[in-house]
């Protein structure tokens, strides 16, 4: 294959991998959440506010520090975002790409991997604020003394507490994706290679196994039973 064919071949076979997967996974959060982490964690959040809001004078405390943690980390990961990106921006003029690997070519032109990239952290960026808008709408909502015993009110902010989790997993995802996209800069052998070895890393992060399912399941009956006989 002749050298400026490979970007044309490799680079969409790269990202047509995560796509795939990406669309496995969300399949299997919509259809049975229990296989993934993020369908886990989702109903592990539900019991917490529940648990949280059956006496919000107690709890009040310990609830406002744990979403103030989770807006930190929000926060960390957006200052991250778009300080990369700006810096990309100030140096987009400068096409210093080395060519180390067989295949790297700058046919496509250097521009577009870095503006690849930009749009990669800038959608990090604001996935991440918008998880934090979120958090901070649920930091009110949890500790309100009129909700207590609310089951419909109690439901409303289990899933605005998820959709901020939801926003943070996808800029999480954004931060994951720029690695593929920072290594076509050296050319898109090391991009195709990322691509499948990110694709393999997420599927042990993402999925979950029989013995953490069956406990989960278990728990969560036994918690939800003592929270609705407590509200």
């Amino acid at each position: 294959m002749e050298e400026q064919c490979l970007d044309y071949v490799l680079v969409p076979l790269g990202l047509l991998v995560l796509a795939i997967y990406h669309v496995w996974l969300l399949c299997n959060i919509l259809q049975n959440p229990s296989r993934t982490v993020i369908g886990l964690n989702a109903q592990s959040r539900h019991q917490w506010v529940l648990s949280m809001m059956t006496d919000p004078l107690k709890n009040g405390v310990l609830a406002v520090q744990t979403i103030r943690n989770n807006i930190m980390a929000s926060t960390l990961l957006a200052t991250t975002a778009i300080t990369l990106s700006s810096l990309i921006g100030i140096f987009s003029s400068s096409n210093s790409a080395s060519k180390l690997v067989y295949g790297n070519t700058t046919s496509l032109g250097s521009s577009i991997k870095q503006l690849s990239i930009s749009v990669c952290f800038l959608v990090a960026f604001l996935c991440n604020v918008q998880s934090i808008r979120y958090y901070a709408h649920v930091s009110f909502l949890i500790t309100a003394p009129t909700l207590k015993g609310k089951t419909d009110l109690i439901e409303y902010v289990a899933k605005t507490l998820n959709r901020g989790s939801y926003s943070w997993s996808l800029g999480l995802r954004a931060f994951y994706l720029s690695v593929p996209l920072v290594l076509w800069i050296y050319g898109p052998i090391p991009m195709v290679a990322c691509c499948f070895f990110t694709t393999f890393v997420l599927y042990f992060l993402d999925s979950t196994t029989q013995i953490t399912r069956d406990l989960h399941i278990k728990s969560f009956k036994e918690r939800e039973t003592r929270d609705i006989e407590s509200a």
